[in-house]
């Protein structure tokens, strides 16, 4: 696989040079993560949707070593955030600090100041700490002693999270949760990818031989490209649809947001920019639905109990809810070759 040249002038790219870039983005990070193609090809597609990304799993799965190889794949500033029931709101964002010497404040970046933000279990941090990421998440932006600091492009932040039953941990808040694009579980790994692991990993550390394979410039052609990618109009509404399906859900008390939709919409772009598509697939908002939406969900004190989760709740709704489909026309637009209608599968 070739390396993408840097340096290169902005603009979109090729379909053939966007694969070219993302697919070595991938392998690098498959290079430290053994059997996890699906969850290093969810967690690139959020980078190139311009988005956050949760991960939660027990102690010892990967969590973090994900996140550094992700960070470390791409030429870019990064900074890690370490997070302990410690750490101050200032640590996060920065803080005014006055000069002897000038006689006058001058601002000293916290960790957000970076392209790449790794927050290290992040629910060990109280809740007033974990909201000082709530403006540079959404607004990339951080306002400190009434002054706006901008950020970088691209900006993602990828946290890190044990389960609510582990000692010490704090829930994260309903904003929080809503401005992460997607949670994934690395989950254990299946025992030939674990043998690998221990070839690999046993008398080093391969995290330290990963060089990065593109840079901020080809990141922000990469998102540039991924965000050209066609939606028709049914599929739009089939988004629509997924997202309102959980407000009305008897076992969800607080459904997804609207914000939900758009980055819904804007990963399923993602993912059919990294299959080679200029178009997005029903198909591809289905493979989201529970990633994007599940860990926004709030359910019923009654589901609590019958101990049903988000994630189930958002398989049912998408197993039941029709696809878009439309006998009379052609699936493709002959102006654009797009899709434009699609059939139902199996349905």
């Amino acid at each position: 696989m070739t390396t993408p040249t840097w340096g290169e002038p902005a603009g979109p790219l090729t379909n053939a040079e966007f694969r070219t870039a993302a697919q070595a983005i991938m392998a690098n990070i498959e290079q430290v993560i053994e059997g996890k193609s699906a969850t290093v090809r969810l967690a690139v597609a959020v980078l190139l949707a311009e988005g956050h990304l949760l991960i939660e799993d027990v102690p010892g799965v990967g969590k973090t070593k994900l996140a550094k190889a992700l960070a470390r794949s791409i030429d870019c500033s990064v900074r890690r955030i370490q997070f302990t029931p410690d750490l101050l709101p200032s640590d996060v964002t920065g803080v005014s600090v006055y000069n002897q010497e000038t006689r006058d404040f001058e601002f000293k970046p916290g960790a957000v100041f970076a392209n790449l933000v790794v927050g290290d279990e992040i629910n060990r941090a109280s809740p007033k700490t974990q909201s000082a990421l709530l403006e540079c998440m959404e607004e990339r932006q951080v306002t400190v002693d009434g002054t706006t600091y901008e950020l970088q492009s691209p900006f993602m932040v990828v946290a890190t999270q044990n389960p609510m039953e582990m000692e010490g941990t704090y829930p994260l808040p309903e904003a929080q949760r809503d401005r992460f694009t997607a949670r994934i579980a690395m989950g254990y790994p299946d025992p030939r990818a674990e043998l690998a692991m221990l070839t690999s990993h046993g008398d080093h550390d391969p995290l330290n031989d990963l060089r990065a394979v593109a840079d901020a410039a080809m990141v922000r052609r990469l998102i540039e490209t991924a965000r050209a990618v066609h939606a028709a109009d049914a599929v739009q509404q089939y988004a629509i649809a997924l997202v309102t399906a959980t407000r009305e859900a008897p076992e969800i008390r607080l459904g997804a947001s609207p914000r939900s939709t758009l980055q819904l919409l804007r990963t399923a772009k993602a993912v059919a920019a990294l299959e080679g598509r200029d178009y997005v697939l029903p198909d591809d908002l289905q493979a989201l639905a529970v990633p994007v939406l599940a860990h926004r969900l709030i359910p019923t004190a009654d589901a609590q109990l019958n101990r049903r989760t988000t994630d189930t709740i958002v398989s049912e709704i998408v197993h039941r809810l029709p696809v878009p489909h439309d006998r009379n026309r052609s699936p493709y637009d002959a102006r654009d070759g797009r899709a434009t209608t699609y059939e139902s599968r199996g349905r």
